[in-house]
């Protein structure tokens, strides 16, 4: 799961985020803009190497269409690549994975945001990413916040690209611990404490602290002055968190800080909830304690749904290399319809 070390299938996800030649798209496809997709490398001073990022944007109908993706198991995602930017000013939303994945598992949700109207910015972050990956070094979370706003920055000073970003209108999202990213970033303090009490009542039951006690860390060790700090970056207008991780043991006093504009994805219900991640009552409780957060619950579903679509034949060469069931979406569920809910809420929240 995404909330656990590296698998098969992230790695897979990773070493086929190059891209391959495509038709382009159907005539007729109503559309609003070409998705323009550039990578780039971000050099910041919080990590000793650079680190590689992406940027989805509104674009014209130059530059390579490519399918960006593709491999035995998922369907890839078209976009045009370098290509020249739309005309126009446009919302800023900065796009966060989550531990252990990759820029790629989230290329539907930032082509399609492109598309209508939404420059995408996304990092690799150091520790935490498919192929640059430490269990110990990746819970000091706020390292990320910190990826994002490194990227923000240099994009923000390319004469091209920083002229067409409103900065007035910059959001932060992301997907499980990148869920926990946007909130971060978006005024969440975090609480140690909290969370080194949970995983010690839970125990493996959560899937996040079985992988943190089988990596041998003990959590009441690490560095709580970090880790419970505020990393709120003022200028967030709105923050959406996916299956967001790390909010067991969040108090009242830890989100007095939070943007009002909040909107809360959950995935699945019952069996199909994946307690690492769930912000319900029966869960962390952190959903109420934002009496003015928009919250969502889609189902059927699961953590995994949020991953690319996948081939007919993706679970089975899962099943062949014991890799967890990213493909195996819950009975009656419909990823593509998942996507697109997923799409519509979050394009809708950002133009209110």
């Amino acid at each position: 799961m995404n909330l656990s070390g590296i698998s098969f299938t992230l790695l897979l996800i990773a070493a086929t985020h190059c891209v391959q030649a495509s038709e382009s798209p159907s005539a007729g496809e109503a559309v609003i803009h070409e998705p323009g997709y550039r990578t780039f490398e971000v050099q910041a001073g919080h990590h000793e190497n650079p680190f590689s990022g992406v940027m989805y944007y509104p674009a014209n109908e130059d530059g390579n269409t490519v399918l960006l993706g593709e491999n035995p198991v998922f369907q890839g995602v078209n976009v045009r690549q370098d290509a020249g930017m739309a005309k126009g000013r446009f919302p800023v939303l900065l796009l966060s994975h989550g531990l252990g994945g990759h820029t790629g598992t989230l290329s539907w949700l930032g082509a399609e945001l492109a598309r209508q109207g939404v420059m995408v910015v996304a990092v690799n972050h150091p520790n935490s990413t498919t192929r640059d990956f430490d269990m110990l070094k990746g819970l000091d979370h706020w390292t990320r916040v910190l990826d994002l706003q490194a990227a923000l920055h240099q994009l923000a000073a390319d004469p091209v690209m920083g002229a067409s970003m409103d900065m007035n209108s910059l959001h932060a999202a992301g997907f499980s611990y990148g869920g926990w990213t946007a909130l971060s970033m978006g005024g969440v303090s975090g609480n140690l404490a909290g969370y080194a009490a949970h995983c010690k009542s839970v125990g493996t039951a959560s899937t996040h602290c079985a992988d943190i006690t089988r990596a041998g860390i003990d959590l009441s060790t690490l560095d709580s002055v970090h880790w419970d700090a505020s990393y709120k970056d003022k200028r967030i207008k709105s923050v959406i968190a996916i299956d967001p991780g790390l909010l067991y043991g969040i108090q009242r006093s830890d989100v007095v800080e939070l943007v009002d504009n909040v909107l809360l994805i959950g995935l699945g219900e019952g069996k199909d909830r994946l307690l690492a991640t769930d912000f319900s009552d029966s869960g962390s409780g952190f959903a109420a304690m934002l009496p003015n957060a928009t919250i969502s619950s889609i189902a059927p579903a699961n953590h995994f749904s949020t991953f690319l679509l996948c081939k007919p034949i993706g679970a089975e060469l899962l099943a062949e290399e014991g890799d967890d069931p990213v493909c195996t979406d819950p009975v009656s569920a419909d990823r593509q319809r998942i996507h697109e809910q997923v799409i519509e809420q979050i394009a809708a929240f950002i133009e209110r």
